[in-house]
């Protein structure tokens, strides 16, 4: 473990029903493989390993009291002996962690990275992995303990393919996968790294939790793999990134080859732990189930106790299973879980003293204290020991009963997403085994979902059926049938949040929300795209009592601005997706919608009927739409302006579209305006645009200010209308100022309101600083004069 870096966030869980493996000094140790999501044994029991970490340097053995100076026979006489002792205090431990500390490892005087690959002579490292580490692990498993070694340091901040660190790894793991005590040994197993943060990704960024980082960190690891496989068929474990914290993208794009599985780290705080135990269970399903669905999980740090004691890595406390604190949270996460092996990080030394009175008294207090870890991960380790039958299996435990689905046969899920498809197999003796990822399973319509090692993924809005066949190892086979539904709306309590602001509550049966005082319930999405669709469609179920409207938000903060579609007095509204705009006037991005749902004053319960996405075109409403040459809808055209006697002003432009239209569009400019489908001419107060097929492609039209009218400012409407559509409106202004000449003094006291720029040809300049050559610079005054001035800019 880096000592610069404190842990905070993790957790797992292990199934109750399957009977886990726990060995201690003389106990048979068989054979292990992975099989599946499970490791197994060669009696076809399903394993799960307990077990204890040691690390070989002076620091980490009693901080440097125990033995020093390079002395192999101080370490292996100290380190022996804390096995001897862990195993004596009655400890059923059946597994160790082996640190390959780059104390050996290292040159010594190296001013470089000490944990890692700067200071790594490959020379040292060969000498004493024949010394240190490999007598070590042959005296583990003479004491009845599996080893899961570890290579020395940790990673580095940033890794990257190719780069140095992975070199390193590539060169300790080719030392080590060929020596003749280690190779194909089915007691050593090889965690390929220890924490690694961030990968470079595909996209030139590091970083830790998108698709293509945990790609790349499937090649990173890839390559060790395929060195390992070309000398050894040893269980491998793979960490993730964020110090082993995240791993769901390996769900899309895992580590392949056989006897592989993912190595996790868990301290108070990671994965929401320490908030309670359905926040924490969250944050296990987010990050570790995704792999855990489809292999094997060991947990290789781990611990937790009050801060007071200071004797463990984790400040938290025991807890309740289900209620507040982190280790038992962590117990019942991990057994549920079914298929995860772990230990205890605690020093081993303090592990050792567990039963001793004489022991000194702050470590009597720390190992006698229910809120800390020894004392119950004892009694755990004891439980999980005494389950085990070390008399190989039954006939009934080979033999398959019947296939059962967690939850049911009737499946709904949010589309876009993922759920784990928790098959159980039912074995005669009544133990269970998860094999999502492991049957035979066909989807019936594929474009609705797909099955991806054990969890299925809603595609889009629909139904189908799933056919799962699965035999055992004597070939009795058994079917099921489920019944999956994949809504963007699913109107059921595990997606509804009556909740996403002020407290509110649902109930699924009646399709009854009551939101909080002007409160919102719905559903939240991770930037859902609904661009393929035209419409959503959402209906009451009765009297509309709560002033409810229906919102849509294309942004990931309830704060922000949505597009609003009150009921009224109707039952029912129709959200136009391409053509929806926010509250502010703005187009909505169906390309990325982050909250739907409902806002109501919170005064009575309502019923929701239904919401669903459609691109039926009974829902066709007719569209008309006013943006600039840019795309952006405008509201508001300004500075329509010339001097008295002269006139017109210059034209400014905007673009009319139409969709769905069963009638022409209409458009009226105001008193005092005029506009055109030409720039120069053709000019009157009012245009005809008709449709074909429904359609007004985009359209531009010319607005100016009328010629020969009197000084004065001039304001009004310019109206866009098409039957059944949604009337468009633009706020226009201009002014008529009075003549600049020797009868019309400027008034020395009048102030400048505004200055515009134009050139020579009248286009006007906005950024006038970039303009090069001869431009006219028009101030307005406060008592309504323009002075026009010629300008050259020769820069």
């Amino acid at each position: 473990m880096n000592l610069r870096y404190l842990k905070a966030a993790l957790f797992f869980f292990l199934f109750l029903l399957v009977i886990p493996v726990f060995a201690w000094e003389g106990m048979p140790m068989p054979e292990l493989h992975v099989e599946g999501r499970y490791l197994k044994d060669s009696h076809g029991h399903i394993v799960n390993l307990h077990g204890f970490a040691q690390t070989y340097s002076p620091w980490f053995n009693e901080r440097g009291t125990k033995w020093d100076n390079y002395d192999v026979d101080g370490c292996l006489n100290y380190n022996k002996g804390i096995i001897d002792r862990v195993l004596q205090a009655g400890w059923k431990m059946n597994f160790i962690r082996l640190h390959m500390d780059p104390y050996w490892s290292n040159t010594p005087g190296c001013t470089g990275r000490y944990e890692g690959e700067e200071c790594f002579d490959e020379t040292r490292f060969v000498k004493y992995l024949d010394e240190v580490f490999v007598p070590m692990a042959e005296y583990a498993v003479s004491k009845g303990l599996y080893v899961v070694m570890r290579p020395p340091g940790v990673c580095p901040e940033n890794i990257e393919i190719g780069g140095v660190y992975h070199q390193y790894l590539i060169k300790v793991w080719s030392i080590v996968s060929q020596h003749p005590s280690l190779k194909n040994n089915p007691s050593i197993m090889f965690e390929l790294a220890n924490e690694p943060i961030h990968i470079l990704g595909p996209d030139g960024t590091y970083g830790a939790n998108t698709q293509g980082h945990f790609d790349n960190l499937k090649t990173y690891f890839q390559d060790i793999v395929d060195i390992i496989r070309t000398s050894a068929g040893n269980i491998l474990w793979i960490p993730g990134l964020g110090y082993q914290s995240l791993y769901s993208g390996y769900a899309v794009n895992p580590v392949e080859g056989e006897n592989i599985g993912y190595a996790v780290h868990v301290y108070p705080g990671w994965f929401n732990s320490g908030q309670g135990y359905e926040p924490f269970q969250r944050g296990w399903d987010d990050q570790v189930q995704p792999v855990a669905d489809f292999a094997p999980v060991i947990v290789t740090e781990m611990d937790w106790a009050p801060e007071h004691h200071d004797k463990s890595w984790g400040k938290d406390i025991t807890g309740t299973a289900g209620g507040d604190g982190f280790g038992a949270n962590f117990q019942k996460i991990v057994d549920e879980c079914g298929n995860v092996s772990w230990l205890l990080f605690t020093d081993a030394h303090l592990l050792a003293e567990y039963g001793n009175s004489e022991a000194p008294a702050d470590v009597v207090d720390f190992l006698t204290d229910p809120e800390a870890c020894p004392l119950p991960v004892f009694q755990w380790y004891q439980n999980y020991a005494d389950a085990y039958d070390f008399s190989g299996v039954t006939d009934d435990y080979l033999t398959l009963s019947q296939l059962q689905v967690e939850g049911g046969d009737n499946i709904s899920l949010l589309t876009n997403s993922f759920k784990s498809l928790n098959i159980n197999a039912i074995f005669t003796d009544g133990h269970t085994e998860s094999v999502g990822s492991v049957a035979n399973i066909v989807v019936g319509d594929p474009d609705v979902v797909s099955l991806i090692r054990g969890r299925i993924l809603a595609l889009k809005d629909g139904q189908t059926t799933i056919n799962v066949s699965y035999s055992d190892t004597k070939g009795t086979e058994k079917n099921l049938v489920l019944y999956v539904s994949s809504s963007t709306f699913p109107l059921t309590g595990g997606f509804l949040n009556p909740a996403i602001w002020e407290n509110g509550s649902y109930d699924e049966d009646t399709r009854t929300l009551k939101t909080g005082i002007w409160g919102f319930g719905g559903w939240q999405y991770d930037g859902a795209d609904l661009s393929d669709y035209k419409y959503i469609v959402a209906r009451l179920g009765g009297d509309n009592t709560a002033n409810v409207s229906f919102r849509v938000f294309d942004t990931n903060s309830y704060w922000s601005t949505p597009a609003s579609y009150p009921f009224g007095d109707g039952g029912e509204v129709v959200v136009p997706l391409k053509y929806a705009t926010k509250d502010d006037g703005t187009p909505l991005n169906p390309a990325h919608i982050y909250i739907v749902g409902f806002w109501s004053n919170g005064s009575s319960p309502f019923v929701i009927e239904t919401v669903f996405l459609t691109n039926s075109n009974a829902y066709d409403s007719p569209v008309t739409i006013v943006k600039n040459s840019n795309g952006d809808p405008i509201n508001t055209l300004v500075g329509f302006t010339y001097r008295e006697d002269s006139g017109p002003s210059f034209s400014q432009s905007f673009i009319v579209y139409g969709d769905m239209l069963s009638d022409e569009i209409s458009v009226e400019s105001p008193d005092n305006f005029e506009i055109s489908l030409m720039k120069n001419e053709g000019y009157s107060t009012s245009l005809t645009l008709n449709h074909e097929g429904g359609v007004v492609s985009n359209t531009e039209i010319f607005v100016r200010l009328k010629a020969g009218l009197t000084r004065d400012p001039y304001a009004g409407n310019l109206v866009v209308t098409s039957t059944g559509a949604s009337d468009r409106v633009i706020s226009l202004s201009g002014l008529v100022e009075p003549p600049v000449g020797i009868n019309h003094v400027t008034d020395e006291n009048a102030k400048v309101v505004f200055t515009e720029y134009y050139s020579i040809t009248g286009q006007r300049i906005v950024h006038v600083e970039n303009w090069k050559g001869i431009y006219i610079e028009r101030k307005l005054l406060t008592n309504g004069k323009v002075i026009s001035n010629k300008i050259m800019n020769r820069y």
